[in-house]
């Protein structure tokens, strides 16, 4: 079987989130890495939307998951992101997820992390 990737980079979105009080008075922005391994060979051939991995609805999909959530942890969210594409995806045989929160602490760029689940 072919392993082959789309990738979504830079999604942002925006959670409730957070261990703290104060992280759980507001929506903080979020940002999504993805590379979602799968077949591309019959998309390739046929040139229909159908046949491939429609990353426009993953994302618009993870964008509306996360508004709707009330984690604590981004471990948590991430873990559900993945579940999500699993359940609603099937052409996706791995994910590579990974998740910022840039305002998390203020003394950096972003933390976050980088998880990898397969079916």
């Amino acid at each position: 079987m072919a392993q082959d990737t789309i990738f979504i980079q830079g999604l942002k979105t925006q959670a409730v989130i957070g261990v703290y009080d104060w992280e759980k008075q507001f929506k903080q922005p979020l940002i999504f890495d993805l590379s979602l391994a799968t077949d591309l060979r019959a998309a390739a051939q046929s040139d229909r939307l159908a046949d491939t991995v429609n990353y426009k609805a993953i994302s618009d999909e993870i964008i509306e998951l996360v508004a709707a959530s009330r984690f604590e942890l981004i471990e948590s969210l991430a873990e559900a992101v993945c579940q999500h594409i699993f359940d609603h995806h099937a052409g996706v045989s791995a994910i590579e997820l990974t998740l910022h929160k840039p305002n998390a602490v203020i003394e950096t760029d972003s933390v976050g992390l980088k998880i990898h689940r397969q079916r």
